[in-house]
């Protein structure tokens, strides 16, 4: 649950890493914001086993198997423009299977799209006159932003195996309008830790927007 915040305008960034602190204050005069970047003890990313995709291509069927699936997971297959084909979410926890029949696809290139907690796994194929080629060397992992409230504090992570930035911007969610009350891009890391600490806000609900690798997630805080 986060707690209820107060009407004094101070932001406070703990940016973590262990055996090393490091403080640099910048203040922000049109939000009135105050940002501190310290560098500590380090976030730990959620223990998660990855889905494990196994494709079993026949003359008119493609078997997809998937393994550590959950309940809720969103599996999709799109083309190049993104454009959403077929979803379908998992019922089932464990080992998922499935036959389809790609060949009846316009010739083009496409990708089945597996959308977890944390991560999304994406695996291309072309189709050309009736014939299906997966790019398995071309399989991608996106880990999403993990964002974490604990009391006062949003702790925020990330996995960036290619260092792919990741923009953040932090929105207070007013009755008509949304105010940005801070933005930043981090780069050039493969592991991304932040702790946002939101003392003396307006009292409201803030939204947290992520852009990375071409995508946007959002969290929305309560208080």
């Amino acid at each position: 649950m986060f707690y209820r915040l107060q009407n004094l305008y101070t932001f406070v960034v703990l940016n973590v890493k262990k055996y090393q602190i490091m403080k640099k204050v910048i203040k922000n005069t049109k939000k009135g914001i105050l940002m501190v970047a310290m560098l500590a003890a380090s976030l730990s990313f959620a223990k998660e086993g990855t889905p494990f995709f196994s494709i079993k291509n026949e003359s008119e069927r493609t078997s997809l198997t998937l393994s550590l699936v959950k309940k809720g997971n969103l599996l999709s297959i799109k083309d190049d423009n993104g454009m959403i084909l077929y979803k379908e979410l998992i019922q089932t926890t464990g080992i998922y299977t499935k036959g389809f029949d790609l060949t009846a696809l316009p010739n083009g290139d496409y990708i089945f799209e597996l959308d977890s907690d944390i991560e999304i796994k994406t695996i291309p194929f072309t189709v050309e006159s009736n014939n299906v080629v997966f790019k398995k060397d071309m399989e991608k992992s996106i880990f999403k932003p993990v964002a974490r409230v604990q009391g006062n504090l949003v702790f925020v992570s990330q996995l960036t195996l290619n260092d792919e930035p990741l923009k953040i911007d932090i929105y207070f969610e007013g009755s008509n309008n949304s105010e940005l009350m801070l933005t930043e891009t981090i780069k050039d890391t493969k592991c991304i830790e932040r702790v946002y600490r939101l003392t003396g806000l307006k009292t409201g609900d803030y939204k947290l927007v992520f852009t990375t690798s071409g995508r946007e997630f959002t969290k929305i805080i309560n208080n």
